[in-house]
């Protein structure tokens, strides 16, 4: 499964991004601490060049915190980067990233030129809550719902830094279809895009395998199921999401999931780690490799036959 989704003003945000880069003097990229790797615009590595970077990664309180180490370790190996984990619980923590932004360009700080940043992320990943916090008023709109900033702002936001705001930007087609599924879970993705029960389905298989102690201590389950279709009955039994007949009602049971998910009441939960995504990006550049030969292939046949 590809998912594409794209709308008209992300797409105008590209351009415009790529036109102020060269103003730029430090990159913030804001991921979700549930999906570091999902959750990044592969657009910015490939517009980056030599600016320093900070990965702000926001709802650290949700997300698993071994692994949560794991990941700001194996950002860090980038050059010029460095990590900076957020909860909006606590805001003093936040306030940080304008010492972390001087800190990446001293040259600047020292002279006391104003220093350029340009912050961006997904929609839904926390950057405008972010942004109000180091102004220190409501400057961005923020909300449940991804694509809330519509378009660039500038923000002076103290200590001799300006941010340029950009609306969330998600890449025009997400190749990897676990990413896909993730970015959904966290509702980075409209819902309306990938169905309810697909999304769950997919959820509760992982944490089924990854987060089984979770599912026990919140349903209180003596034993776990085997795979997600029965599990999802057995919540939908327990928490009264069954249609008459005794059917389930796979989209009333797949909210609850998600919705539970999202507020972190199923626990502290990390979608992925370094060695699952590399084991990911390789079996996507095989299947992508097998195409390729395939639809070959296929033309040389055409070829031979005409």
């Amino acid at each position: 499964m590809t998912i594409q989704w794209y709308p008209g003003h992300m797409h105008k945000a590209s351009k415009e991004i790529k036109a102020i880069l060269p103003q730029i003097d430090v990159l913030i990229e804001v991921l979700d601490a549930r999906i570091p790797y999902s959750s990044q615009n592969p657009m910015l590595a490939a517009l980056r060049g030599d600016k320093p970077c900070i990965k702000v990664l926001t709802k650290s309180d949700l997300t698993d915190g071994e692994r949560l180490q794991e990941w700001q370790d194996y950002l860090e190996r980038e050059r010029d980067t460095k990590t900076l984990a957020l909860t909006f619980e606590r805001p003093e923590k936040m306030r940080q990233l304008p010492e972390l932004c001087r800190h990446m360009v001293p040259g600047k700080a020292e002279s006391d030129k104003t220093i350029y940043c340009l912050i961006m992320g997904i929609p839904n990943v926390g950057k405008s809550t972010l942004i109000n916090v180091l102004a220190g008023k409501r400057i961005a709109k923020t909300g449940n719902e991804p694509s809330i900033t519509k378009m660039q702002q500038q923000i002076a936001i103290g200590q001799g830094i300006v941010l340029y705001d950009t609306p969330g930007v998600l890449w025009p087609k997400v190749e990897n279809p676990y990413s896909g599924l993730r970015l959904a879970a966290t509702g980075a993705i409209k819902d309306t895009a990938i169905s309810h029960d697909q999304i769950a389905h997919f959820l509760a298989e992982f944490l089924l395998q990854q987060y089984s102690a979770n599912l026990q201590q919140r349903f209180q389950f003596t034993e776990l199921p085997a795979n997600a279709e029965t599990f999802l009955a057995l919540v939908a039994a327990k928490r009264g999401c069954l249609r008459s007949g005794g059917n389930v009602d796979l989209d009333k049971v797949s909210k609850i999931i998600l919705s539970e998910f999202r507020a972190g009441t199923l626990g502290s939960i990390c979608l992925e780690t370094p060695a699952m995504i590399v084991e990911e990006l390789a079996e996507l550049e095989r299947v992508q490799e097998a195409k390729r030969l395939e639809k070959e292939t296929r033309k040389q046949r055409w070829k031979q036959s005409s």
